[in-house]
């Protein structure tokens, strides 16, 4: 019943910047923690970032800390991550994800987003 909507991919060269964005459907948006992940061509969905109920407490994967940061508004339901000096290894289907623990984890997430393509070039 909850519908989460990516958007905000493309292509970009390294070293520039996106900014993402998640929609989230439901009126009970405020008691999820959200969450980014991201897979990249034959792997695994790997965890990337994560947001609480409490907008300040976040998580974030080691290569993802410094460059990218995850935030909330949840007046407008939306969830944002705010990527930063991309590498071409951070080409990957990013999808946001929405649960009841935190951080996130691939087992427990309640709701996917269909993944928005990130496609970082050299």
């Amino acid at each position: 019943q909850v519908q989460l909507e990516e958007s905000g991919g493309g292509l970009v060269q390294a070293g520039g910047s996106l900014r993402l964005s998640c929609a989230a459907s439901t009126p009970a948006f405020i008691n999820y923690a959200m969450g980014w992940f991201r897979q990249g061509p034959g792997k695994k969905r790997e965890f990337l970032a994560g947001i609480s109920w409490n907008p300040n407490n976040t998580h974030y994967v080691d290569s993802a800390k410094g460059r990218f940061t995850i935030s909330r508004n949840n007046a407008k339901k939306t969830v944002y991550l705010e990527m930063n000096s991309l590498k071409p290894e951070d080409t990957a289907v990013y999808y946001c994800a929405a649960d009841s623990r935190y951080p996130p984890l691939s087992k427990s997430v309640l709701y996917w987003g269909q993944g928005t393509q990130v496609t970082v070039s050299s």
